[in-house]
């Protein structure tokens, strides 16, 4: 097979940082560091903060808005309630805020789907969203994006990131769906008299505050079971936490946008993006991502939703298949149904259908490891890509020394849990230049896009950086083993 390596390589950068919050844990310490900014005169609170203006201000966008609702954040802890200045409180906001180099480390693990919007372009090509994982200080995992253009004959053309990365806001008063939230909790184990009160108070649709402040009335209400009551709250409020909205600017540029953890699943990374353009059975578009949300001991795999790469609904998968990483979407329902590749037991693919989104019971052994360079394990790729001789699987296997290589398998269009065809040999493996990094000997992707009868295959260099491969379609199903 001709797999034809671009040259293209994107590395991380220690100048693009993002501004985010500072967080002392002690509130002691907070109290002091208020009070001592306190204690300054007005006109050494300017000196201060035109230094650090001069330092930051230039460094990122909508830096004063940021530095205020910092300051909003840690007002409680001031020792009086005496009005300051905006100057004084752009200062407090500034000692409780840090810089954060989202890729310092490590901008691998991408995946490719087609832009939303796809208008003036010329015929034949196309405009694409590379998210990758960025991993920087403590090992934290964030998603990031990048875009560029496939002409007529499949070249890429990457657009240059700018020096701005800013994190979204969370959607106020996001809306919970009352029936969609039982049932999660209901998985939790978390249903009983506190639930079903709670429940039983609640609309329809539900904020997180209308959510907290029901659960204290019953607790209210239940003093004798305070201690029972309250583990139940706390997995209630969690779960409602787990289920977010963020928004960017539209004004932003791809690149710009930064999806950095913000639930307590995530709190120490969101991992390997598996992005999906998804066609709803009444013609809807959207786009899906199965990921990786790691909390320092647990890894839970999650879903991000989006019609426009601005606003993001993030949700929990629940069900007793929901276990371990590597969760890929299929692009559209198969017989009325959602499909899903899946590896549970860190070996095997599996398929998983369900008639509801968030929901997985069961599952099918799809394909084991077979050939020498996946004996250890075999996983997928990103999602499935449909052909018209099957669906095309990218999948990565693990062989001698933990190296990993790039194969491919294809599933019957109807019945995808049957295999029709599989490479014996791997479609790309780690050459002299790919293989030195974070983590040696790997190339691994999370999803490639078909353009004509291309695929372009955007993969990670040894855990460190990432580049692009193209292959003809015909080449790689050619090429297949049959059973």
């Amino acid at each position: 097979m001709d797999v034809k390596r671009t040259g293209i390589i994107l590395k991380p950068s220690n100048s693009r940082v993002v501004i985010r919050p500072f967080e002392v844990a002690n509130e002691n310490r907070i109290e002091k560091i208020i009070a001592r900014v306190s204690s300054l005169s007005e006109e050494e609170v300017e000196a201060v903060l035109m230094n650090v203006r001069q330092e930051f201000h230039e460094r990122h966008q909508r830096t004063r808005e940021f530095l205020l609702h910092r300051f909003d954040q840690v007002q409680r802890y001031a020792l009086t309630d005496e009005a300051l200045s905006e100057s004084r409180r752009l200062l407090i906001g500034a000692y409780f805020t840090q810089e954060y180099a989202l890729e310092s480390a490590a901008l691998f693990n991408p995946s490719m789907v087609l832009h939303p919007d796809q208008s003036g372009l010329p015929e034949g090509w196309c405009r694409f969203i590379l998210s990758l994982r960025a991993t920087g200080e403590g090992h934290i995992s964030s998603i990031t994006f990048r875009s560029g253009v496939l002409d007529a004959e499949n070249r890429i053309r990457m657009d240059e990131p700018t020096r701005f990365v800013e994190a979204p806001e969370m959607v106020p008063n996001a809306l919970y769906q009352k029936p969609l939230f039982y049932r999660k909790l209901i998985e939790l184990g978390t249903n009983g008299p506190l639930t079903d009160q709670v429940m039983a108070a609640l609309g329809d649709h539900f904020t997180l505050s209308e959510l907290e402040h029901t659960i204290q009335n019953v607790k209210h209400h239940n003093r004798a079971r305070q201690r029972e009551f309250e583990p139940i709250a706390h997995t209630m409020v969690m779960l409602a936490k787990s289920n977010y909205e963020i928004r960017f600017s539209p004004e932003l540029d791809v690149s710009e946008r930064i999806i950095f953890p913000s639930s307590p699943t995530e709190t120490n990374g969101i991992e390997d993006a598996r992005f999906v353009k998804f066609t709803h059975d009444d013609g809807r578009v959207c786009y899906y991502a199965t990921y990786t949300a790691y909390d320092g001991r647990v890894t839970l795999p999650q879903m991000l939703e989006t019609e426009d790469f601005l606003h993001f609904r993030v949700g929990t998968l629940n069900g007793t298949e929901i276990r371990n990483k590597g969760f890929a979407l299929f692009p559209r329902m198969i017989n009325g149904l959602y499909v899903m590749l899946s590896r549970q037991d860190n070996e095997n693919i599996y398929l998983m259908y369900s008639d509801m989104l968030h929901f997985w019971y069961t599952k099918e052994l799809v394909a084991r490891p077979t050939y020498p360079w996946e004996f250890v394990q075999l996983g997928n790729c990103g999602s499935p890509i449909e052909t018209e001789a099957g669906w095309l699987v990218l999948t990565h296997g693990v062989g001698p020394m933990r190296k990993y290589a790039m194969g491919a398998m294809l599933l019957d269009l109807n019945n995808p849990t049957r295999v029709i065809g599989r490479l014996a040999t791997p479609l790309l493996e780690p050459n002299a230049n790919e293989r030195e990094g974070y983590v040696p000997n790997v190339v691994y992707s999370c999803g490639a896009l078909p353009h004509g009868r291309e695929l372009i295959i955007p993969y990670a260099m040894s855990d460190y950086a990432s580049t692009f491969a193209t292959v003809a379609i015909d080449d790689v199903l050619n090429a297949m083993t049959r059973p």
